[in-house]
């Protein structure tokens, strides 16, 4: 019995003093490698081995999830990635500020300290991947879901009203696809479902939804061009009127511009109506553009009058004969078609005829 108690000694002793030697504190870890720097073998050979499984791991999480063929190698590279971060984990803190403690002893260790920064950095990379792959993925679903939806919706629509109403559907659904992005597994398939889907919407609806698309644009347009027609009656206008009918007839031609030319039959009426509201916004700026001269030489000359009508009793006639002709050329610059043209008119007899009277 005391001869085992002597045993059981003998070999707790050592035990425990390779314990204490491998515990992750400085003060005891730099005395052992200084000292006895081969009682750290265990830990060594522990960080050795987390190491070497997380750098496995990664690559393995790396080839799924920098090339995937499908989404189960998506979920597959997210488990190898939380089995590296596991063993990466795993690695004692205490190797941020002991680095000079790892010795190699003439065996060919794979850990480094720049080695086990960059997988950290390597497996954040990998997990941002995953995060974008994954919410691609959810989007795919979604526009899928959406599609099949629309699809069915306007499988069983009976009625004009309902027709309408599962294209518009349909269309939103289809638009949803060239959102996710293209850089992902999702994307690349969603820009194959797109195009696919999209060739199915048009042999499905046919044109009958562009043709309605663009006759909705069509009328809209036209309406705005029927309202900058009615305001524009009966000018002349003062120049804030001609903006605003400027404004309607630039509303007219914008949405024009969203049919495109492989639209059949809209696009020639659209590019004629484009043509056609050009040249009316085009003489809309020119009208308004003639009223606000005419508004300020118009002001210049009342302001020219008012001056030499308080001078009445001036004794200097070329004076008054410099003021005459100032006065008639300011009125002479308001334009026939804008709102103070009568009244400049009579003010430019009245002032033609006192310049007669002046150089008699």
């Amino acid at each position: 019995m005391r001869r085992l108690f002597w045993v059981s000694l003998l070999l707790a002793i050592p035990t425990s003093l390779i314990w204490v030697a491998n515990l992750p504190y400085p003060v005891v870890r730099q005395t052992m490698t200084e000292k006895a720097p081969i009682l750290l073998l265990p830990s060594y050979i522990k960080i050795e081995s987390h190491y070497k499984s997380a750098i496995a791991a990664l690559e393995q999480a790396d080839r799924l999830i920098e090339n995937p063929t499908s989404a189960a190698d998506i979920d597959l590279g997210g488990q190898k990635l939380q089995e590296a971060q596991k063993h990466l984990d795993a690695l004692p803190i205490w190797l941020a500020s002991s680095r000079y403690e790892y010795r190699y002893w003439g065996y060919g260790w794979q850990f480094s300290y720049a080695g086990w920064n960059s997988a950290r950095a390597r497996a954040g990379r990998l997990e941002a991947k995953v995060f974008q792959e994954r919410n691609a993925q959810t989007q795919l679903s979604e526009a899928n879901a959406a599609l099949n939806q629309a699809k069915q919706q306007y499988a069983q629509a009976a009625t004009p009203i309902d027709k309408p109403i599962a294209i518009a559907a349909w269309r939103s659904a289809l638009d949803q696809y060239p959102q996710i992005p293209t850089s992902t597994l999702a994307g690349r398939t969603a820009r194959q479902t797109y195009e696919a889907s999209l060739r199915d919407f048009r042999e499905t609806v046919g044109l009958a939804a562009d043709n309605q698309r663009v006759a909705t644009i069509i009328a809209g347009a036209r309406e705005f061009g029927r309202q900058a027609a009615i305001l524009g009656q009966n000018p002349p206008h003062p120049a804030e009127k001609w903006q605003q009918i400027a404004q309607l007839w630039e509303d007219a031609i914008r949405p024009l511009n969203q049919i495109r030319p492989d639209d059949p039959l809209g696009y020639a009426e659209a590019q004629k109506l484009m043509a056609e509201y050009k040249v009316n916004l085009a003489q809309i700026e020119l009208r308004r553009s003639a009223e606000v001269n005419s508004v300020r030489a118009f002001e210049r000359a009342q302001s020219e009058i008012n001056a030499l009508l308080a001078r009445p009793n001036s004794t200097n006639p070329n004076y008054t004969i410099s003021q005459l002709q100032s006065i008639i050329n300011q009125l002479e610059k308001v334009q026939n078609g804008t709102t103070p043209y009568l009244e400049a008119q009579r003010l430019l007899l009245s002032a033609k005829a006192k310049l007669n009277e002046f150089q008699r």
